[in-house]
C-alpha cells in the first residue's frame, strides 16, 4: 500500500462525497418523495438512507482523529434527502477543518468494537484498512440500491473524480 497524506486522504474523502451528492441528485430527479431512502437492497441489509450516514461516517470520524477529537457517529436514521445532503455538507466541512500534519498517521489508534472487542491499528492502518474499506462499501452500495431501484446512473457517474484527468484526443 503506498504511503499517503493526510491531504491525500482529505481530498479522496471529499471528492468521493461529492459522488454520493451526485448520486442523491440523480435519485431525486427519478423519484418523485424521499420513501426511495427506506430501499435495500437485501431484507437484513440497512436502507440506502444508511447507507449514506455510514458512508459520511468515515470521513467524519477520519477528520474527528486528525483534530484529536472522539469519535462521533451520526444517527442511523435519515428520513428525508434534505436530511442526507446535511450530512454530506456538514461531513465535507468537517474535512476541510483538518489541521493534522502526516505526523498523526504514524500515532496508534484504538477502535473500539461492540462487546468489549477493540483493535489497535497504527494511523495509517486505520485510515488504509478501516476507514477506506468501509467508505467504499457503503458507498458502493448506496449506489447499488440506486441502480435496483431504476435510477439511470452508471459507472461514468461513480467515477465523478476523475473528470478532472479527462481529455479530448484531436482527431
Amino acid at each position: 500500500m503506498q504511503n499517503h497524506s493526510i491531504e491525500v486522504f482529505r481530498s479522496l474523502f471529499d471528492s468521493r462525497l461529492a459522488t454520493l451528492e451526485h448520486l442523491l441528485k440523480s435519485a431525486q430527479a427519478h423519484f418523485d418523495d424521499d420513501a426511495f431512502l427506506q430501499q435495500r437492497i437485501a431484507p437484513d441489509m440497512f436502507p440506502l438512507g444508511t447507507q449514506i450516514v455510514f458512508t459520511c461516517n468515515q470521513p467524519r470520524n477520519f477528520a474527528l482523529w486528525c483534530n484529536s477529537q472522539p469519535p462521533n457517529n451520526l444517527d442511523p436514521e435519515v428520513a428525508s434527502i434534505a436530511l442526507a445532503y446535511e450530512h454530506i455538507t456538514n461531513t465535507r466541512q468537517l474535512l476541510t477543518g483538518i489541521a493534522a500534519e502526516d505526523q498523526k498517521l504514524a500515532e496508534t489508534t484504538r477502535i473500539d468494537l461492540a462487546q468489549g472487542l477493540y483493535l489497535e491499528l497504527a494511523g495509517s492502518v486505520y485510515v488504509n484498512d478501516f476507514l477506506i474499506p468501509n467508505f467504499y462499501f457503503h458507498l458502493v452500495t448506496a449506489y447499488d440500491i440506486l441502480r435496483m431501484a431504476g435510477v439511470p446512473i452508471g459507472k461514468r457517474d461513480y467515477m465523478l473524480h476523475l473528470l478532472p484527468f479527462l481529455k479530448q484526443e484531436n482527431l
